[in-house]
């Protein structure tokens, strides 16, 4: 049990950060651990539930608290921005090139289009990066922005209530330029929080203030009110998807320049050729195989990465694909059936095809290689350690036969799941 001190915390890091906490422990204890998070006293009390609401004096929009958690002394603020959040640190992809062309508009005429902007993601695909680099483009042309997570904003509401400055919090809101909020989805369920910010967004709308807010899902599928999902699809609602593998070696190109390493491409490949949910999955990838490279004082190579990446490597493949699994990825991938595949046929795209096959078979399903020339045709030992050693010698040099492995092993994990 981890405790936290507020219902909101312990609701974020389950979503965040539960599985790697469970897997880290797991590792260390030897046996199957179940991580839980629990709201905890601490030293200025008991700690109230935020998920309900209380029955002290009336929200200047005619509600009540959510809480009666939090400071008194009715001042408000706005999160720092982190700077390093701009449009140009930020590495575009087909899975983001709407949500970045989005926000680099908002940026250049706020309040004109795509207000409000609604961003909508899974943990860790960049939202939050997008969201500051707006915030980072205002302030350079000095105009007043105010950055909040949906914590702060409940808080601030809150302290304004119980401080009666109420007034202030609105003055201090509603006469801002811009109001980007993060990760709104933790409102749900607070009736008068929700009141809150939806008196604040009417005001900021209608005076042709910019609204910028992330969560987790489309705002139709939230557990907001309905009265608030419908402000947002107002706007721009836009989505960001996983990294393909073009977009993962970009990524991890910056971010190896980040960290003053060149890394050669096999390298790269390693890590952006696995199907990772989220890029600070990958980035931390990424930093456990400098961080290895550096401690034992290695030259990084393909070697080194698996070594550093051994049990993450290990936990993406607990169960090795069927042969006809990869068999059947190739052939839809490439387009040609899977009996072309294991006859004779020596074009130069089935010849491709058929090497890709043997490749694959040999990494994903643990086949001897008399195996794998038998599940494409009862082709022979020497003719797939000649396909194996060929195409080794290409992924070092060519990036779009990384790109084709790239998918299929994607296609496969999709598969799998």
């Amino acid at each position: 049990m981890i405790g936290t001190e507020s219902p909101f915390a312990a609701a974020m890091l389950e979503e965040r950060l539960a599985t790697t906490i469970s897997r880290a422990v797991e590792r260390i204890a030897g046996r199957p651990v179940t991580v839980r998070f629990e709201v905890i006293a601490d030293a200025d009390g008991p700690v109230v539930d935020t998920t309900h609401d209380l029955r002290p004096q009336a929200s200047d929009d005619g509600g009540a608290p959510d809480t009666q958690r939090g400071a008194t002394d009715g001042s408000f603020g706005s999160l720092p921005l982190n700077p390093r959040f701009t449009f140009d640190e930020f590495v575009v992809g087909p899975s983001n090139e709407l949500a970045h062309a989005a926000a680099t508009r908002v940026a250049a005429v706020p309040g004109s289009v795509y207000n409000p902007l609604y961003l909508y993601a899974k943990v860790g695909l960049g939202k939050t990066h997008l969201l500051q680099a707006i915030g980072n483009e205002l302030n350079a042309r000095g105009m007043q922005v105010i950055y909040v997570s949906s914590e702060r904003f409940t808080n601030d509401y809150i302290r304004a209530i119980q401080a009666g400055t109420t007034e202030q919090f609105r003055a201090f809101y509603r006469g801002t330029d811009a109001l980007l909020m993060d990760d709104i989805q933790f409102i749900a369920g607070k009736s008068q929080t929700q009141e809150g910010f939806f008196h604040t967004f009417n005001e900021l709308h209608m005076a042709g203030r910019q609204v910028v807010v992330t969560g987790d899902e489309p705002a139709r599928q939230s557990l907001l009110e309905e009265r608030i999902q419908s402000r947002l699809e107002g706007g721009l609602v836009v989505d960001i998807q996983a990294p393909d593998y073009e977009t993962r070696t970009a990524i991890l190109r910056e971010k190896a320049k980040g960290l003053q390493v060149q890394l050669p491409e096999d390298v790269l490949d390693v890590v952006a050729s696995r199907p990772f949910s989220n890029v600070r999955e990958l980035e931390g990838s990424l930093n456990r195989i400098v961080a290895y490279g550096q401690m034992t004082g290695t030259p990084i190579t393909v070697d080194i990465a698996r070594r550093a990446l051994g049990d993450l490597l290990a936990t993406r493949h607990e169960e090795p694909a069927t042969p006809s699994a990869v068999i059947t990825a190739v052939s839809e991938h490439f387009g040609t059936d899977i009996e072309t595949l294991k006859g004779p046929r020596r074009t130069k795209e089935v010849s491709l095809a058929r090497h890709v096959a043997m490749y694959l078979l040999r990494e994903t399903s643990s086949l001897s290689s008399p195996q794998v020339g038998l599940a494409l045709g009862g082709r022979d030992h020497s003719t797939v350690l000649y396909a194996q050693r060929k195409m080794e010698n290409l992924l070092k040099t060519d990036p779009e036969l990384r790109n084709v492995m790239a998918a299929i092993r994607q296609r496969l994990a999709n598969r799998s799941h």
